[in-house]
């Protein structure tokens, strides 16, 4: 059976990741203040293409090797979980320069095919997501019910449909509200930091797990 026992917290925890602003999210943002809806629409679908090609390569790699080693799983957890609040601690500690990236530039209008490739690399190399795959997905499978990398698979998928729905969401949004955000530097700034204490609390809440599976 490929479906974890764990599926409801799985989603709890994914919807809570994928609504973090993170660099994709942020990008996202960026596109609809510049050029609007329909831009950041195409520029999101690029980059959830990118996190289902992540998971799936992630699955491929690591689910052979945490079927067989507790050791690995309990690395990519404590590893995991130290990256996320690294990212969280930056995000903060970053967030003006950030923010300033969103509205410092704006080039002529890209094609849809353009935004879908912009959107993909942004994706592709967003240390989130990887970091979400490799260090948090481990925690949801159960490897006394089948393949774990069918599982992982699974869970990389339902991650990619969320994550399309939630990016499309903010595209739609800040296309909306472009003139609202662009105005205010200040919001932008509130976005990013508030993406930085999501990444801080799930970053120790994955360590937490970690001392918890350790100690039992």
């Amino acid at each position: 059976m490929i479906i974890p026992t764990r599926i409801w917290e799985y989603v709890i925890t994914a919807i809570v990741i994928i609504i973090a602003p993170g660099p994709s999210v942020l990008f996202i943002v960026a596109r609809a203040i510049a050029w609007g809806r329909q831009t950041a629409v195409f520029t999101a679908v690029g980059s959830v293409s990118a996190k289902f090609i992540l998971s799936v390569l992630v699955a491929l790699v690591l689910g052979p090797i945490l079927q067989r080693s507790d050791l690995a799983y309990a690395a990519v957890q404590w590893g995991g979980g130290a990256y996320l609040i690294y990212l969280g601690i930056d995000a903060i500690h970053h967030r003006k320069i950030h923010a300033a990236d969103i509205t410092a530039k704006k080039s002529a209008h890209p094609t849809a095919m353009k935004s879908m490739r912009d959107g993909f690399w942004v994706g592709i190399l967003n240390p989130k997501t990887l970091v979400f795959y490799a260090a948090v997905l481990p925690q949801f499978i159960d490897r006394d019910r089948g393949s774990v990398t069918t599982q992982l698979l699974f869970l990389g998928a339902l991650f990619a449909i969320m994550a399309l729905i939630s990016d499309s969401s903010w595209a739609l949004l800040a296309g909306t509200a472009r003139k609202w955000l662009a105005t205010d530097l200040g919001r932008l700034v509130v976005l990013r930091a508030t993406g930085g204490v999501v990444m801080i609390t799930l970053g120790a809440l994955v360590v937490i797990a970690a001392i918890r599976h350790a100690l039992g």
